[in-house]
């Protein structure tokens, strides 16, 4: 309600401009964060090479939580160019 009465006040297009930074940050976030899951795990493999497929399965739930926080993040921000209309 309060972010309704924040658009409204503020403009379209400042709204559209922030929709756009937060949508672009999670993607840019969720990009380094997923190569820094993969860095880690490839060092891992490196150290214990017995404990691949552990080490892998690790990185996928890891990896797919890290993609759906980004697409949560995204969502909300297309929301938010829907709702400043």
């Amino acid at each position: 309600m309060v972010a309704l009465i924040l658009l409204q006040a503020a403009g379209v297009a400042v709204a559209h401009m922030g929709a756009a930074l937060g949508a672009g940050l999670a993607a840019i976030g969720a990009g380094i964060g997923i190569g820094q899951i993969g860095n880690k795990a490839m060092e891992a493999i490196a150290r214990q090479p017995e404990a691949v497929g552990d080490i892998r399965s690790n990185m996928i739930v890891s990896a797919a939580l890290v993609e759906g926080a980004a697409f949560f993040a995204m969502i909300v921000c297309l929301l938010i160019v829907f709702m400043a209309k």
